[in-house]
């Protein structure tokens, strides 16, 4: 069985996969402070609840924005296996051509997404990831990886409002009833919320101007399901596009 992982900045996405078979994933809060003893620990208690341990795995992938992070992962399973797990970064095979500046300062997340959503639809597609980060990509007819955007995410948003505005309260982030707000709170939800449609929307309309408009526009991250509530612009919700790009890249890169 495979492990991948992949480690963004608020939250781990851990899964095992048998083949192509999704098993069971689990989700759970990074923290930079943890030793490598304590994620094995960690990661011994999630396999036991399925009925696996370390030694039912073959092999590990990792997709990381963490790098504070990456060596303790490494010290992590350098102990489980003699070899060191595959990192997604510069050398490994993805199977697209990076049409950027410097491919080695692109992040993880961006190539992990684009393989599997190449792979599962083929080209030209926008990508949208609306996680701590919302980032967009834009992916050829050829396979041509050609770059994206970066911008706050939603949850970011929030706490940047909330925070600087000191009579603003706190609220969470739900679809408004309407857009036009009757009270300060309903405001700041049709403002949050639609204000952030708007943005995807935007992105949207922008990249299918450069890579063509019948591009297919595939979304995932925590907040995917609730902004797709509010456009009808986003064709398909992949909640596990990075953990199924984390498997194609392993078996790319170690075909046995």
């Amino acid at each position: 069985m495979l492990l991948v992982m992949d480690i963004g900045n608020s939250n781990i996405v851990m899964a095992v996969y048998k083949g192509k078979d999704l098993v069971k994933s689990w989700r759970f809060t990074t923290d930079r402070e943890k030793t490598a003893d304590e994620y094995r620990v960690l990661l011994e208690s999630f396999l036991a609840g399925i009925g696996l341990t370390f030694d039912d795995l073959v092999d590990v992938v990792i997709s990381s924005v963490v790098p504070p992070l990456n060596p303790t992962l490494e010290r992590l399973f350098r102990g489980v296996w003699p070899y060191r797990p595959l990192f997604v970064g510069a050398g490994v095979k993805t199977g697209l051509n990076l049409k950027v500046d410097d491919p080695r300062s692109l992040g993880a997340d961006r190539i992990v997404n684009a393989v599997a959503a190449f792979d599962r639809f083929g080209g030209p597609l926008v990508i949208i990831d609306l996680g701590t980060a919302t980032t967009v990509c834009a992916v050829s007819a050829k396979g041509d990886y050609l770059g994206g955007v970066i911008c706050p995410g939603l949850g970011i948003s929030v706490d940047a409002l909330c925070r600087s505005a000191a009579k603003l309260p706190w609220i969470d982030i739900v679809p408004p009833v309407r857009a036009v707000g009757k009270n300060t709170v309903d405001s700041m939800h049709s403002g949050i919320y639609y204000g952030y449609v708007g943005l995807v929307e935007g992105f949207i309309k922008r990249f299918k101007q450069e890579v063509g408009q019948n591009a297919h526009v595939v979304a995932t991250g925590g907040f995917a399901p609730l902004i797709e509530q509010g456009t009808g612009m986003i064709d398909k919700v992949e909640p596990n596009l990075t953990l199924e790009g984390l498997r194609l890249l392993h078996q790319k890169n170690y075909p046995r």
